[in-house]
């Protein structure tokens, strides 16, 4: 009789083996984003990016298709955990369009998003999109997600359906500017007044 996985004497891989690649992935991720964060694109080589990790060079190359592969999740990764993160806060601000934009925007000119580490990484990147076919792709594949997720907030405030792709990218542009005028220049802006800036723009846009 054949033991399944759940028989008392059936042999089981531990927990920490199984989650041992996915941990190793992050790993690396996490280091690549610091390096592109201190050195920048230029700076961002398998040797320097193993080095932050504490693994050997191998692994970047077993784990990804090259630095650039890793690159490339790094960027997936970044962008997934800031916009996750702002969308799911306005998840949780209910159904009232009004609060759930309101909640978007402040989101976008948080602590943790407004971060000038962040920006470096975020310079970093830009650097790529200007040169790489790889990273223009995921630029404007992102960019597109961000932009629709716009769309959604302002066609539930009531924008008619041929105004939402200019004004979402209106506003887009907007937030994407004071965000970075805030992590550069900090005493020049406040969170406060680039969310101010925002509702005024978006109250022009839903009337």
């Amino acid at each position: 009789m054949t033991k399944d996985a759940t028989s008392p004497g059936a042999a089981r891989v531990p927990a920490f083996r199984r989650a041992e690649p996915d941990a190793r992935r992050r790993t690396l991720i996490e280091a690549c984003a610091r390096v592109l964060a201190r050195e920048g694109a230029t700076g961002a080589s398998v040797r320097a990016i193993a080095k932050e990790a504490g693994v050997s060079p191998g692994l970047i190359g077993h784990y990804f298709a090259g630095v650039e592969g890793l690159v490339a999740e790094t960027y997936r990764a970044v962008v997934s955990r800031v916009n996750g993160g702002i969308f799911a806060e306005v998840e949780a601000a209910g159904g009232d369009a009004r609060a759930r934009i309101d909640t978007f925007i402040r989101a976008n000119f948080s602590p943790v998003v407004a971060d000038p580490a962040l920006l470096a990484t975020w310079i970093a990147f830009w650097t790529m999109v200007a040169s790489r076919p790889l990273f223009r792709g995921l630029h404007h594949d992102k960019n597109g997600e961000f932009r629709a997720g716009i769309e959604g907030l302002l066609a539930d405030c009531g924008v008619a359906e041929d105004r939402l792709r200019a004004e979402a990218t209106a506003l887009s542009a907007l937030i994407d500017g004071l965000w970075l005028e805030l992590c550069l220049a900090p005493d020049g802006l406040s969170a406060d007044q680039a969310v101010a800036i925002v509702r005024a723009q978006v109250e022009r846009i839903t009337g």
